[in-house]
């Protein structure tokens, strides 16, 4: 579902097989999550067998992060049932509603902080590939992860800002990333050559068979323009061929969204790859290196998500203001990406249209910035905000299905195939199975 997330985050255009791009969506397959979270029962199951609570804690963090995406995408799901085809013969599960699936994974990810931190049982460096058996970083992750889903749930549950408050007011018992080296992610360990596309490497694998179909949004592109965004050179080439250009004559050029011929958009079809930006291409068009990595949680967006309670909701965080927090943020996603030249750092900070004013919308888009291909959390923060962001000032094009970015995913085809009474049912209570039904999130 990559594509849909990029399309609603507006990171990117599609060239080629854009009905996406357009909104017009179909039902989203949920199998590969739900695969991922029965591996991870597995796991557990076997982890408790032996008595290992450490790997009992990193088990629930990751079903957590899992059973969020799969709640934030689509909404109500099969939660309480879920994974109890083998153990209870239950193959056809219910739905659960996301009000109570929400608290319940933010509970369990509170469990598994302090369960990790009262054990004495290490976790194996050589097992670990994202930790390397840091018991004290998988705290971390599972803390940050926590600030994000009560951000998420702060709309419909105002609570969930007290339960911040708790954490940010006690830093020894609720440790979260602190910098970039604290991130949650886990890099691709080979290269592999595979003719319809990349398995275990990154874009190089199939850089003129897909990669190339996605460029760079032209919204991403003219926020980062005028600001002079040190990371425009870090993250897009420039365009190739300015004498072929018919529309847009400046060096990074971005795809405006749903164009019925968008191969022709700035200077034909034989001069597309000239004549519109590309991702960079030394980080972008490799199989594996630092920046390409299956990410799930990076250190800016907890700055960024610490520098919005603080000034809109009231928050203190021991050290810090709702500035410092925001400055952090954004100095943390260029060195992220490779930008470390502080006087570049300094004057971008400086830039009337950066500089911290006071205003979540400005927090909200350096922190969409920060999390280029980096996760759908930019489409929540649209949908928890009625669009603070701004994604949808520019949505105008012939072919979109509406000028407003969707709400939700569809549920997948075969839960109206094969679990068709628990589907009818979560309808019932949900609502329609639409792209722009609200979820509780959302509500």
């Amino acid at each position: 579902f990559s594509s849909s997330v990029s399309n609603a985050t507006r990171y990117i255009t599609k060239l080629t097989n854009a009905e996406e791009d357009g909104f017009n969506w179909r039902p989203k397959s949920w199998d590969e999550i739900y695969y991922t979270l029965s591996i991870n029962k597995s796991f557990y199951d076997e982890a408790k067998a032996e008595g290992q609570e450490q790997y009992m804690a990193i088990s629930e963090i990751m079903a957590a992060f899992n059973f969020d995406y799969i709640t934030s995408l689509w909404g109500d799901c099969p939660y309480t049932e879920a994974l109890m085809s083998k153990e209870e013969g239950i193959v056809y599960p219910s739905y659960d509603r996301q009000e109570t699936i929400y608290p319940d994974l933010i509970r369990r990810l509170e469990a598994a902080n302090d369960a990790l931190a009262a054990t004495s049982l290490a976790i194996d460096a050589n097992a670990d590939i994202m930790f390397h058996g840091s018991v004290l970083k998988w705290r971390k992750f599972a803390n940050s992860l926590r600030l994000r889903m009560l951000l998420k749930e702060s709309r419909p549950l105002p609570s969930a800002i007290s339960e911040i408050q708790a954490m940010a007011s006690d830093k020894s018992r609720y440790p979260v990333f602190t910098s970039n080296d604290d991130a949650a992610e886990i890099p691709y360990v080979e290269q592999y050559r595979w003719p319809m596309g990349p398995a275990l490497g990154g874009a190089l694998t199939d850089q003129f068979k897909e990669f190339i179909k996605r460029r760079p949004s032209k919204e991403i592109i003219d926020y980062m323009v005028p600001r002079e965004d040190p990371r425009l050179e870090a993250l897009f080439d420039k365009v190739e061929d300015k004498e072929s250009c018919t529309v847009d004559f400046n060096d990074y050029v971005g795809v405006p969204i749903a164009l019925k011929s968008p191969y022709g958009y700035n200077g034909g079809q034989s001069g597309i790859s000239k004549t519109v930006s590309t991702f960079c291409k030394d980080k972008f068009y490799q199989d594996t290196n630092d920046y390409l990595k299956a990410s799930m949680m990076i250190y800016p967006e907890v700055c960024f998500i610490l520098s919005e309670v603080v000034q809109n909701n009231g928050v203190s965080v021991p050290g810090e203001t709702a500035e410092s927090l925001y400055n952090k943020g954004i100095e943390a996603s260029m060195n992220y990406w490779g930008v470390n030249d502080q006087t570049a750092i300094y004057a971008y900070l400086s830039n009337p249209l950066v500089k911290y004013d006071g205003t979540r919308k400005r927090i909200l888009e350096q922190k969409w910035i920060s999390l280029i291909v980096k996760g759908p959390e930019a489409w929540f923060d649209y949908r928890r905000t009625d669009d603070a962001i701004g994604l949808n000032e520019h949505l105008v094009a012939d072919n979109l299905k509406q000028n407003f970015i969707p709400y939700r995913f569809i549920y997948p085809d075969n839960e109206r195939s094969y679990n068709r009474e628990k589907y009818e049912a979560a309808l019932a209570v949900f609502g329609q199975d639409d792209i722009n039904t609200r979820m509780w999130l959302a509500k």
